[in-house]
């Protein structure tokens, strides 16, 4: 298969690896706060989300994180001289902490769909917000190409985290006011 099918395959499956990353912890907060209603609604909710939880989960996202995975390793396997540039070994270290995201996403899935909330709602938001974060870097990353320019990349990243959480945060004192 030529590289640059399967570099395109890489970038549509970690296109969707993050779409489902980013929907399924909308679906965990509603599902948090469908855990507030009265009885017959939450049930009906949180079946609901649940199932759709569910779809996303297994159809969707870990599928899609294999195949962006694979599709990675065979690029790096076609041209290993990736893995002598620093920034893809500064890319591999976010892809790892996108794994580890993923994983503690599949923990709260598996506490939802036993209808446990451990999570408030507030906080599954500023989660939500660490795969934005790593979704910058990795693609300022890969567009810049050089660890210097990576440095001012992870300054814009505290900040655009500085404005993402106080973001959340007005967001929060707006809807407590409604």
């Amino acid at each position: 298969m030529d590289f640059l099918y399967i570099k395109a395959l890489h970038i549509i499956f970690v296109i969707t690896w993050f779409a489902g990353l980013f929907y399924i912890v909308r679906l965990f907060i509603y599902h948090t706060e469908a855990s507030q209603l009265e009885p017959v609604s939450k049930k009906i909710l949180q079946n609901q989300y649940k199932i759709m939880e569910y779809r996303l989960w297994y159809i969707i996202t870990w599928p899609s994180a294999v195949l962006a995975s694979i599709f990675g390793f065979l690029m790096v396997w076609i041209n290993p001289i990736y893995l002598e540039q620093p920034w893809m070994l500064v890319k591999l270290s976010f892809v790892f902490l996108l794994y580890l995201y993923h994983l503690r996403c599949h923990k709260i899935f598996s506490q939802l769909q036993k209808n446990n909330t451990k999570n408030s709602s507030f906080h599954l938001r500023v989660w939500n917000e660490v795969a934005t974060i790593i979704l910058f870097s990795i693609v300022f990353l890969v567009t810049l190409k050089s660890a210097v320019n990576w440095l001012w990349g992870l300054f814009s990243l505290i900040l655009i985290s500085l404005i993402l959480t106080l973001g959340v945060r007005l967001y929060k004192t707006i809807r407590l006011k409604r």
